[in-house]
C-alpha cells in the first residue's frame, strides 16, 4: 500500500485500520462514520483502489458497525467519482446484503437500491444485474432474501434478455424452499408487478400471487394479501374477477386470523383497487363475514375500516348496501362501537331517522354489556349521540339509560355518568337539566344504598355550574343540606366537599345563612374525615 508520495498520504487508511482494529466498539464506530471525511482525504483514485477493497475484505463486525458501514456507502457516489465508478461500491455492499442480522441486509440493500439509479444501463448489465444473479442464487438464505428487494429497481432499465433472466430469478425465489426467502419474495410481489409489462403481470405474477397467496406458512399468505392491492390496481377492470378475486376470496376467508386480519386491515384500499361493481358484488359478503369474524382482533380491524368503506360505496345504493347489509352486523361490541364513535361520519351517509332505528337496539345492549369497559365507552359517546340525535329522541330513548349508570356497581362507570350529565346540560342547557336532570338526580338522595346518595352530590358537583345560580340554590342546596345529618360518615364529610363546590355559584345570602351554619355544626363531627373536611371548605370558602 506503500506509495512515492511519502508517509503522509498513508495516515488517513493507517489510522482507520488501527481504529478498525481497535477493541473498543464505540471507536470503531466512530471511525465508520467518518469514513466519508477519509475517503476525501485520500482522493476518489485511491478510495477505489485502497479503501473499498480494504473495507471488503476485512470487515467482520459488531452489527452497529455494519449497520454504519451499509448506511455510509449509499451515499459515497461522488466519494469514488461519480456515476461512471458507482460500480466500485457493489462489492462491499453485496456482502454486507448476506449478513445473518437483518437490518445490516435491510440497509445495505436500501442502499444498493439508492446507487443503482446511478448506474447507467449498461453498467446496471455488467455490473448490478450480476450482483442480483449472484445473490438470487447464494446458498445462504440471507443473500436470496436481499436479492428480493433489487429486481424492481434494475428491471425497468435492462434489455429484454436480462428481464426474462430477472423474471425468472424472481420466480423461483416465490418458490424458495425457505419461508424466509418465500416471504421476502411476496413482500416484493406488488412492487415488482408495478415495473412489469402488463402481458407478464397476467402471465407471470397472477400465477405466483395465486401460489404465494395459498402457501403454507401464513406468514408468506398475508404479505401476498399487501400485493393484492398494488396488482389490482394494475389490471384492466375485465381481468380483476377472474385473476384476482378467487385468490382474494379466499384469503378473507383463510383458516389463519392473521391472514383474515390483513384482509380486513388493506379493505379500503382493495376496495378503490377492485371498483364499485366489485364491491357490490364480492367485497359487501367478504365485509359482513369479517365484522362477524370469531376473532375479535379481526372483527376490530374490519370495524375500524366501517367509515371508510362506507363512504366509499357507490352513491346509488350506499345507503341500501349500510342498512341491510353492514348494520345488521353490527353485533359485536367493537364493532357497533366504531361505528357511533363515527356516528357523526355515518350520519351524514345514511341520515339519522334510519340510524336512529337501526343503532338504538345496539346502543342499548351495549349500554347494559356485562363488560364494564364497553358500558364505559358507550358513556363516553353519549353526547355524542345526543348532539346528533337531538332533545326528543334522547329524553324518549337514552335518558333513562344515562340515569341508570348513575346507580353502575362499578365506581367508573358512576363517575363517568356524573360527567356526562354536566355534558349534556352545557349541550341542552339549564332550563332542559330543571325539567328532566334535577328531578331524577335529586330522587336518589334518599336511596337506601348509600352509594346513590353520594352519586347525588357528585352529580350536584358537576350541574351546579351548568344549571347556575337559580336552580342550584332553590333546588339542589336544600338536598345537600339535609343530607348532612345522614348516617353514613362517608355521605356528610361527601356533604362538606360538595358544599365548597357548589358555593361559588350560590348568593353570599345562602352562603351565610344556609351553608355556614351547617358547615360549622359538621366542623365539631365525631369523624374525623367529616371534620377534616368541614373546617376545609369553611376556610376555602371564607366563612370563618
Amino acid at each position: 500500500m506503500a506509495g512515492a508520495d511519502g508517509d503522509d498520504s498513508l495516515y488517513p487508511i493507517a489510522v482507520l485500520i488501527d481504529e478498525l482494529r481497535n477493541e473498543d466498539v464505540q471507536l470503531r464506530l466512530n471511525s465508520i462514520k467518518k469514513l466519508s471525511t477519509i475517503a476525501l482525504a485520500l482522493g476518489v483514485e485511491r478510495t477505489r483502489t485502497e479503501l473499498l477493497p480494504f473495507l471488503t475484505d476485512t470487515i467482520y463486525d459488531e452489527d452497529e458497525v455494519l449497520l454504519a458501514l451499509a448506511e455510509q456507502l449509499g451515499n459515497f457516489t461522488m466519494l469514488v467519482g461519480g456515476p461512471e465508478y458507482v460500480h466500485c461500491l457493489l462489492p462491499p455492499l453485496e456482502s454486507l446484503a448476506t449478513v445473518e442480522e437483518t437490518v445490516v441486509r435491510d440497509k445495505a440493500v436500501e442502499s444498493l437500491r439508492k446507487i443503482s439509479q446511478e448506474h447507467s444501463p449498461v453498467d446496471l448489465e455488467v455490473h448490478f444485474e450480476p450482483l442480483v444473479k449472484r445473490l438470487a442464487s447464494g446458498d445462504w438464505f440471507t443473500s436470496r432474501t436481499s436479492a428480493c428487494g433489487l429486481f424492481s429497481v434494475c428491471y425497468p432499465r435492462v434489455s429484454s434478455t436480462v428481464k426474462a433472466e430477472i423474471r425468472q430469478h424472481f420466480r423461483t425465489l416465490c418458490s424458495d424452499d425457505t419461508p424466509m426467502v418465500r416471504r421476502a419474495a411476496a413482500s416484493k410481489l406488488g412492487e415488482f408487478a408495478k415495473v412489469l409489462e402488463l402481458d407478464y403481470v397476467k402471465s407471470d405474477i397472477i400465477s405466483l400471487f395465486t401460489a404465494l397467496a395459498s402457501d403454507e406458512q401464513d406468514s408468506v399468505r398475508l404479505l401476498a394479501v399487501e400485493a393484492c392491492v398494488s396488482i389490482a390496481t394494475l389490471l384492466p377492470q375485465e381481468d380483476l374477477e377472474t385473476l384476482v378475486m378467487p385468490t382474494l376470496r379466499q384469503a378473507a376467508e383463510d383458516k389463519s386470523w392473521r391472514v383474515r386480519y390483513m384482509v380486513a386491515d388493506k379493505f379500503s384500499e382493495l376496495q378503490k383497487a377492485v371498483g364499485p361493481e366489485i364491491t357490490k358484488n364480492d367485497l359487501v359478503p367478504a365485509f359482513q363475514n369479517l365484522l362477524k369474524d370469531c376473532e375479535a382482533e379481526v372483527r376490530a380491524a374490519a370495524a375500524n375500516k366501517v367509515k371508510e368503506f362506507c363512504e366509499n360505496l357507490p352513491e346509488d345504493s350506499r345507503e341500501q348496501i349500510i342498512m341491510t347489509h353492514i348494520l345488521p352486523c353490527v353485533k359485536c361490541p367493537e364493532v357497533r362501537l366504531n361505528i357511533i364513535s363515527n356516528l357523526d361520519c355515518v350520519n351524514e351517509v345514511i341520515g339519522i331517522r334510519q340510524l336512529s332505528q337501526s343503532l338504538l337496539p345496539a346502543i342499548v345492549e351495549l349500554a347494559e354489556d356485562a363488560k364494564w369497559r364497553v358500558r364505559l365507552a358507550i358513556i363516553e359517546y353519549m353526547p355524542l349521540l345526543a348532539g346528533q340525535l337531538g332533545v326528543e329522541f334522547f329524553d324518549e330513548k337514552l335518558n333513562t339509560l344515562c340515569m341508570a349508570w348513575l346507580i353502575d356497581h362499578v365506581y367508573a362507570i358512576r363517575e363517568a355518568a356524573t360527567c356526562n350529565l354536566m355534558k349534556l346540560v352545557e349541550k341542552f342547557g339549564a332550563e332542559w337539566a330543571q325539567n328532566t336532570i334535577v328531578p331524577k338526580v335529586l330522587g336518589m338522595a334518599n336511596d337506601p344504598n348509600y352509594l346513590h346518595r353520594m352519586t347525588t352530590l357528585f352529580c350536584i358537583n358537576a350541574l351546579s355550574e351548568a344549571c347556575g345560580q337559580d336552580i342550584t340554590t332553590k333546588q339542589m342546596l336544600p338536598v345537600v343540606l339535609k343530607m348532612s345529618n345522614d348516617q353514613v360518615a362517608n355521605v356528610r364529610f361527601n356533604v362538606a366537599k360538595s358544599l365548597q363546590k357548589i358555593g361559588p355559584v350560590l348568593d353570599s345570602n345562602a352562603l351565610q345563612t344556609e351553608v355556614k351554619p351547617v358547615l360549622e355544626k359538621l366542623a365539631t363531627d365525631t369523624d374525623m374525615d367529616v371534620k377534616y373536611f368541614a373546617q376545609e371548605a369553611i376556610s376555602v370558602l371564607a366563612l370563618a
